[in-house]
């Protein structure tokens, strides 16, 4: 089906080529603009007509592109030269009257601001338009090119005055004459039409010739369409035949290679379920094998690691329980003979005590005698003398005291130490051996209470994601426990409390409850007790029957015991 009927020549796309669809459309668009050139060569006929101009006005030369002449503007005196209104202020009042003046120029010279301005219009007939009623209107209200040239020698000019600029304008002196002919030059009305009338014809000429070689080519194209169509209308009758041929020898041999691939299918299927069962066949016979010898072997190689496994645990577990043994039996006796030389430093301090009140009191003594010594008796002379031999005699005493006293308390200083390495020491192994069941354990001072934390979190947060809500917020409040610029407590009469006005506490407890931030509170008071400028968690002997910190003596004979049971056994 043909579609797209050209408007000039009427015939269909179908029918063109490239090259003479462009030929068609210039055609269309130079017929166009001859009928164009004709409207406006009938309405320039009538121009002077409908501009109600008279025979000398026609043939009087104006200023073309067409300008107006407004005289008269105020100016005034300011900074040595004369100023006055810009041109854009004269448009708008120009333009607020119907004229459509394109622009205004001010005119200036050496004084400054000239009085005049050139008001330009557009170049075409509607220009030429707006400029005759701009100076019909300054000759009806007595503001014309006459009316200028009689008051401007009376010197008596009143308001701005107006005219359309012509050929007096054009060849005046001065700044006005200056300008127009920069600007434009003389033409009258006849001379434009005249000029737009050689112009169209020239151009309607020019067109017919264009009009007739493009009818001569656009028979030929249809002569040229009419036997192309004719070849290719045979052309696809030929190609339509060979298609219902070829479409059913097609047929034919897709039926035949269809019907013998459903048989090669169906041999093949056959095969392939045969092949399917034998294979499966053995491969439960292969796994029946493997699975025998996999699990002898299995069984084999894990009786053997177990074996070793087991060998090797009861030869560290006597090792450690030796070691145990034998650091509890020496802490048991650095601990009498530190109690025995506690009770000698006590005995020390206590007879060092009463030799110091003694030597006070000689020399109380000594200075009552001095005093008496003024009188001259002889018997008091010689008893000050006494007193002076024996406080001498007390205070190398006390002296040689004070020496024992200082080396007992560096051997004191010495056991003390020797007793948190064998603190420490039984902490490290209980830390090995010791299950969160038995009655001394080693807890982390200052860890976070991971069981009791997250069980709060998930009664709060109840759902699919609790598990990671709760280990989300457990890092998170680790994290905050090991940070040590936050420090939530405040001094209270010397002592440090801690602060449950605190922002991060009272968030907490608000968000997840009461049972999370007793976790995060008792955490905090442990690391501020025991390690508060390190902030991270240090192991300690626990009671965890009685919630307290054990004893030296509650670890050692917490281990003898284990000793004797696995002894025993």
């Amino acid at each position: 089906m043909k579609e797209g009927r050209l408007p000039i020549c009427g015939l269909y796309l179908d029918d063109f080529i490239f090259m003479d669809l462009v030929m068609s459309k210039t055609c269309e668009e130079e017929s166009s603009y001859l009928v164009s050139e004709s409207k406006r060569t009938k309405a320039n006929e009538k121009s002077s007509d409908f501009f109600h101009l008279s025979k000398d006005e026609v043939n009087e030369l104006f200023v073309w592109p067409w300008i107006g002449i407004v005289a008269n503007v105020p100016v005034r005196w300011e900074k040595n030269r004369y100023v006055g209104e810009s041109g854009w202020r004269i448009r708008d009042e120009l333009t607020e009257k119907g004229f459509n003046p394109v622009r205004v120029r001010p005119l200036w010279n050496y004084k400054g601001h000239s009085g005049f301005a050139l008001v330009e219009f557009d170049s075409e007939w509607r220009g030429f338009s707006d400029a005759i009623r701009f100076e019909k209107h300054y000759e009806k209200t007595g503001n014309g090119r006459k009316e200028y040239n009689v008051l401007h020698r009376r010197d008596s000019m009143c308001g701005l005055y107006g005219w359309v600029a012509r050929k007096e304008d054009y060849h005046s002196n001065g700044v006005i004459g200056d300008n127009l002919r920069k600007m434009g030059d003389l033409k009258s009305i006849n001379e434009m039409q005249e000029e737009e009338k050689r112009k169209t014809g020239k151009l309607v000429s020019n067109l017919i010739s264009v009009i007739e070689y493009k009818s001569m080519q656009l028979k030929e194209v249809e002569i040229k369409c009419t036997e192309v169509n004719s070849s290719i209308n045979k052309v696809l009758a030929e190609q339509t035949e060979m298609h219902i041929v070829f479409h059913e020898e097609m047929q034919k041999i897709q039926q035949h290679a269809y019907d013998k691939l459903v048989n090669i299918k169906k041999e093949h299927e056959t095969s392939n379920l045969q092949l399917e069962n034998q294979r499966k066949e053995l491969m439960a016979l292969e796994k029946q094998l493997e699975k025998r010898e996999a699990k002898n072997e299995y069984e084999r190689k894990k009786f053997y690691i177990e074996k070793q496994m087991n060998e090797r645990a009861t030869m560290q577990q006597k090792k450690a329980d030796e070691e145990i043994f034998k650091l509890a039996e020496a802490h048991k006796v650095e601990k009498e003979n530190l109690h025995m030389k506690i009770i000698e430093l006590e005995k020390a301090l206590d007879a060092r005590q009463a030799l110091a009140l003694e030597i006070e009191r000689l020399r109380g003594a000594g200075q009552v005698m001095k005093h008496m010594e003024n009188n001259g008796d002889q018997e008091t002379k010689d008893k000050l003398e006494e007193i002076q031999e024996s406080l001498k005699e007390k205070e190398e005493e006390l002296e040689g005291m004070e020496l024992m006293n200082n080396a007992l308390m560096v051997k004191q200083m010495k056991n003390n130490g020797e007793l948190l390495e064998a603190r420490q020491e039984l902490i490290t192994q209980l830390g090995k051996e010791l299950s969160g069941r038995a009655h001394i354990t080693v807890k982390r001072m200052g860890e976070l209470d991971t069981k009791q934390f997250t069980l709060a979190v998930k009664r709060r947060f109840p759902g699919p994601d609790a598990d990671l809500t709760a280990a989300i917020l457990c890092s998170e409040w680790d994290n905050h426990l090991r940070d040590p610029n936050w420090f939530p407590f405040k001094i209270v009469q010397d002592k440090e409390i801690l602060d449950v006005n605190d922002d991060k506490l009272m968030k907490l407890k608000n968000e997840v409850g009461d049972e999370a931030y007793e976790a995060v509170t008792t955490a905090l008071i442990e690391l501020n007790e025991y390690n508060g400028s390190g902030r991270y968690p240090v192991p300690e002997l626990w009671n965890s029957k009685e919630n307290r910190r054990a004893t030296l003596k509650e670890g050692a004979s917490f281990i003898l015991k284990k000793w004797k049971v696995m002894k025993k056994a």
